[in-house]
């Protein structure tokens, strides 16, 4: 196991509104060790929205529950028409400064893994390796009966052929790669099954009301009590797939950085909350730790 970082700070019971001194964040990573988990607050620089922000989606969607999609025909024609939409954006989606600086960070030892809560692939596009998909990715497609695994994109040129002329302008596009649709604008859309056994197709993401797979759950909490510290990236942790592991390294003692602007539930566990974009921040800590990003010489 690796040794923890020695701290001059210690946890807090009541934590101010947020700090913008990335100090503490640029000491720990130094050591290394440290696991990152990451959720949908660094891919809004790429485009795709959070859920609890400012403007976050859950003020106007309701996202697809499991049993709304396993429980009948029309529901999951109402997720798949808003799916394939919201597809076209995620599949132009790019890594931002967030994502390449854990890359770098990563390319440089500094890193024990990546926990990421976001489906849309943007951490392995930006060249980390290992990373978690705690809940799985927008870029899979699993038969609900027979299990088999096949590609988003190849699904995509199905339903393209099967729907020709559905281009709706959506109302908003939300971080479960979900557009918003009224009903009418879904109208007929086509649904398509397994290719192999007729059965159900669903993306291979953890759906609300769904359970996270117990083996990567046990997996996650391996890399927590193996890492020297536990640096937290665009989470507001209010869900508890997160917020278990946030508690698991307070538990044990391990150092908990949060990077996110507005509180989380896990800032009591934490010794600091930056309360910075991601970009900018995970930029600056690299350019002191003299680390380059994106293949680019730091200032």
């Amino acid at each position: 196991m690796r040794m923890r970082p020695t701290l001059s700070w210690t946890p807090t019971e009541e934590l101010p509104a947020g700090t913008t001194d990335l100090g503490p964040v640029a000491d720990v990573l130094s050591t290394g060790g440290v696991l990152v988990l990451s959720g949908a607050g660094i891919s809004t620089e790429s485009g795709i929205p959070d859920y609890r922000g400012e403007g976050g989606s859950l003020s106007r969607h309701t996202p697809m529950t499991y049993q709304d999609f396993t429980a009948g025909e029309q529901a999951r024609r109402r997720y798949w028409a808003r799916s394939h939409l919201g597809w076209r954006t995620f599949g132009r989606a790019r890594p931002n400064a967030g994502h390449e600086a854990v890359a770098a960070f990563g390319r440089h030892g500094l890193l024990s893994g990546v926990i990421t809560q976001n489906v849309d692939g943007l951490h392995q596009a930006a060249g980390s390796e290992g990373v978690v998909e705690l809940h799985g990715s927008l870029d899979r497609v699993r038969c609900l009966s027979c299990g088999v695994l096949s590609p988003r994109n190849d699904l995509a040129l199905r339903l393209e052929a099967a729907n020709p002329g559905f281009d709706p302008v959506a109302a908003g596009i939300n971080p479960d790669g979900d557009a918003d649709l009224t009903d009418d604008q879904v109208g007929d859309f086509r649904v398509l099954p397994c290719t192999v056994c007729g059965g159900i197709l669903k993306p291979d993401v953890v759906f609300f009301g769904e359970n996270v797979p117990p083996q990567r759950v046990e997996y996650c909490r391996a890399l927590i009590r193996e890492a020297s510290a536990l640096l937290v990236l665009g989470s507001s942790l209010t869900v508890m797939s997160g917020l278990r592991f946030v508690r698991q390294a307070a538990q044990a003692e391990t150092p908990v950085l949060i990077v996110n602007r507005d509180p989380t539930r896990g800032d009591k566990h934490a010794l600091t909350r930056v309360a910075l974009p991601l970009g900018a921040a995970l930029t600056t800590v690299a350019d002191r730790l003299g680390i380059a990003v994106d293949g680019q010489a730091v200032a």
